[in-house]
């Protein structure tokens, strides 16, 4: 009995900055997570954000990107800066009393809240970033000799979820041809179907991990003999790529350590650069390297639009160059030909 193979589907992306070598995506993904994550001024996070979108239009289209901004990842936000305060209660500007509880909730708490919120809301769209550049093979392809199982778990991790994904919306498609969907007939009906739907995801989950263990065995995995095949060469442009992404990194690295982007929200908001009812941020970084550990972290955020932008304009300049090379040819074999004739 012959059976039908499934096609494999890759989800690696296409643009400028993930054709780049494995070491360098992974360095950049890795700064500007750790920073977003540990930095808490506004600027500082409004900059993340904005570089994310921009890379996450870029990968995946507006429309999807704003979807999930808007959908799924923002209210999660609401939510982290509406519960802060309500379990924390630091700070000296008091905005209400709640009676049942006997405890002030202040602006402090909710702006930190706000604060806690958007950092998630930033991480989680650069890990949709993520997911589309890092792709399995470049992570075991980096960690695969120094960790191998530990890269195999994650990366089979990591590629999991949306394959996971794409799997139940192909059956969805399915069972939607052929009227049984969760969206069709009576409540009863709907559970019936949606019951089904998991069972055949589940079924089909098990036996993937069955087809790849099988692979991974048939392949030599784990053998101390055995070789890796890799793609991935560190060219000119990477050693170049690489040159300007550290030293980007390590300006405003430099920076904010120096206190460019100093926050404190505990027991009054001190933030780098602002006068808050009255009061300053007690460390200073200078207006000169402030203003350098901005324009660099902008610069490192937006590297992979700027990466394809310049590489669009390229290609652009390219293609005309060669249609006018082209039309001169064609001239000439013209002129050629009645110059014979």
């Amino acid at each position: 009995m012959k059976k039908t193979e499934r096609k494999a589907e890759t989800f690696e992306a296409s643009d400028t900055f993930s054709r780049c070598h494995p070491m360098l995506n992974f360095f950049y993904f890795a700064v500007v997570l750790i920073f977003t994550m540990f930095s808490q001024h506004p600027l500082i996070l409004a900059v993340s954000y904005a570089g994310a979108v921009s890379y996450g239009i870029l990968l995946n289209g507006a429309g999807k990107t704003l979807r999930q901004s808007c959908f799924f990842t923002l209210p999660a936000l609401l939510i982290v800066a509406l519960l802060n305060p309500m379990f924390n209660h630091y700070g000296v500007t008091m905005l209400y009393y709640i009676e049942s509880s006997g405890n002030w909730v202040t602006l402090e708490a909710l702006i930190y809240g706000v604060v806690l919120g958007t950092v998630m809301f930033v991480v989680i769209q650069w890990f949709s970033c993520y997911n589309q550049v890092m792709t399995s093979d470049k992570f075991v392809y980096l960690f695969g000799r120094i960790i191998p199982a530990l890269s195999l778990v994650l990366s089979m991790a990591l590629r999991f979820v949306p394959e996971f994904l794409h799997q139940l919306k192909v059956i969805r498609n399915g069972q939607k041809g052929m009227g049984r969907d969760v969206s069709e007939g009576n409540l009863f009906r709907r559970i019936r179907y949606g019951l089904n739907i998991l069972s055949i995801l589940i079924t089909w989950a098990l036996e993937n991990a069955i087809e790849t263990s099988d692979s991974m065995k048939s392949r030599g995995y784990g053998l101390p003999e055995r070789t890796a095949f890799s793609i991935y060469r560190f060219t000119n442009r990477d050693k170049i790529l690489g040159t300007v992404m550290a030293f980007l990194s390590m300006i405003f690295t430099v920076g904010i350590a120096k206190g460019a982007a100093y926050a404190s929200y505990n027991p009054r908001i001190l933030l780098a650069g602002f006068t808050i009812q009255g009061r300053t941020s007690p460390v200073s970084a200078g207006s000169l390297l402030t203003a350098a550990t901005y324009l660099c972290y902008g610069l490192f955020c937006f590297l992979p639009v700027i990466l394809e932008l310049t590489e669009q304009i390229h290609l652009k300049n390219s293609r005309k160059h060669a249609g006018a090379d082209i039309g001169m040819t064609y001239r000439r074999i013209y002129e050629e030909l009645e110059q014979e004739g």
